[in-house]
């Protein structure tokens, strides 16, 4: 199978993070890194980030009522 990849605002949307949470993310080493896919152009492997949301824990808590809603 072909690896599929999303850019930026894909993995963040795909996350329901901000671009710049991933970008912090990465930069501390918390996050996969992107893929070069051309002389500018980055992204990350879909199944990359799958394996680090699978691996997320188990919250305690419950989401804040506003969490998910559209403006």
């Amino acid at each position: 199978m072909k690896p599929i990849y999303l850019d930026l605002s894909g993995v963040a949307e795909a996350l329901s993070l901000s671009p710049t949470t991933v970008q912090k993310m990465v930069r501390e080493k918390t996050f996969p890194e992107p893929r070069l896919l051309s002389g500018r152009r980055v992204a990350w492997l879909v199944r990359e980030v799958e394996e680090w949301a699978d691996a997320r824990p188990i919250a305690d808590l419950l989401p804040p009522p506003n969490t998910g809603r559209q403006k």
